[in-house]
């Protein structure tokens, strides 16, 4: 059996097809999480559930003495970009303050790998469509600055303790469900292009909003890099069995598929697959949207050896559908 691994977060979207992943792959997942967003329905049966803080120290010792814990997955904080705008000292409470914690907190338990949920907005607006982890980090949102200050502080930390490893994980635009139905995105308010397209195709909304019509993009609208949330769950397994045997303790690696669709295609397939139309109202672009944002993934695929298995549109749009059409059918 492998060891227990801390999935702080695993009540939420992405950490809980994370745990689900983890189990396949035949290691121990520990939950952490306090709930404010997470539910405990997206727990498996089975799987140990600390309700905490994820800086919580005391609590965090304790469930790491307990369960043996020799690995961490940090998925938990605050996500919304125009919340963090607005509410800027929560996400430096959430995000980045939290986060301190937690790593001190791994330090001191002799912690010997940590897997963080990054993000592509560290980018802010690059200078190339595609971006490699070269690029230069230039976040335009605070929650932006809050995920580089946290990575900040996990490579400060890997250079003070040569035996903790750590790998940063950039995502781009995460979409989708499981597969097999057992968990989705289940937010209130959500505003991911894919969730917010599903919810008006399954009625849960009247219309939705086109930002930016103009952009010079093969349709005016923007064009993003979507990945299928189980692909991104099965990346961290990935990268956390990899670290174990990796000669540097440090690693920044994006998480994407390496090509884009605009908002437009997005919605039309949206449509094709739910047989349904989408009122969709263009408005003024946002401050800050780059027109195109693409990962180049090459770092993950060629040294940890990950090779997506959902990396189709219409599989990421039908799997959101589907569980919409489920939350609706449990409502």
């Amino acid at each position: 059996m492998k060891p227990a691994i801390l999935v702080t977060g695993g009540a939420g979207y992405i950490g809980s097809h994370a745990v689900l992943s983890l189990i396949a792959g035949g290691w121990r997942p520990v939950v952490l999480d306090n709930l404010s967003t997470g539910v405990r329905a997206a727990v498996p049966q089975g799987v140990p559930l600390v309700v905490a803080d994820a800086g919580d120290k005391k609590a965090l010792h304790a469930t790491f003495a307990e369960h043996d814990v020799r690995a961490v997955m940090h998925f938990a904080g605050s996500v919304r970009v125009e919340e963090s705008v607005s509410n800027p000292l929560k996400y430096y409470r959430n995000n980045s303050g939290v986060s301190r914690d937690l790593i001190e907190a791994s330090v001191e338990a002799g912690i010997e790998r940590f897997v963080f949920s990054s993000t592509a907005a560290t980018y802010g607006i690059p200078e190339t469509s595609k971006v490699t982890e070269d690029a230069p980090t230039k976040p335009i949102n605070p929650y932006g600055w809050s995920k580089l200050m946290t990575e900040q502080v996990l490579q400060d930390s890997v250079a003070a303790h040569p035996n903790f490893k750590v790998a940063i994980l950039r995502y781009f635009n995460v979409a989708g469900a499981d597969p097999g139905g057992r968990c989705g995105q289940r937010g209130e308010n959500a505003t991911h292009l894919i969730k917010v397209a599903c919810e008006v195709a399954a009625g849960k909304r009247p219309a939705m909003q086109i930002f930016g019509t103009d952009y010079d993009t093969l349709d005016g609208t923007c064009v993003r890099d979507f990945i299928h949330v189980s692909d991104l769950a099965e990346a961290h397994v990935a990268v956390l069995g990899w670290l174990a045997a990796a000669e540097q303790p440090l690693a920044i690696m994006n998480c994407g598929y390496g090509r884009g669709f605009s908002v437009r295609q997005v919605l039309q397939t949206v449509e094709q697959l739910s047989g349904r139309p989408l009122t969709a109202i263009e408005a003024p672009r946002r401050p800050g949207d780059p027109p195109m944002l693409i990962s180049d993934p090459s770092r993950l695929m060629s040294q940890v050896g990950w090779k997506p298995q959902h990396d189709n549109l219409d599989t990421i749009v039908q799997s959101a559908l589907n569980w919409e059409h489920a939350l609706n059918r449990a409502a």
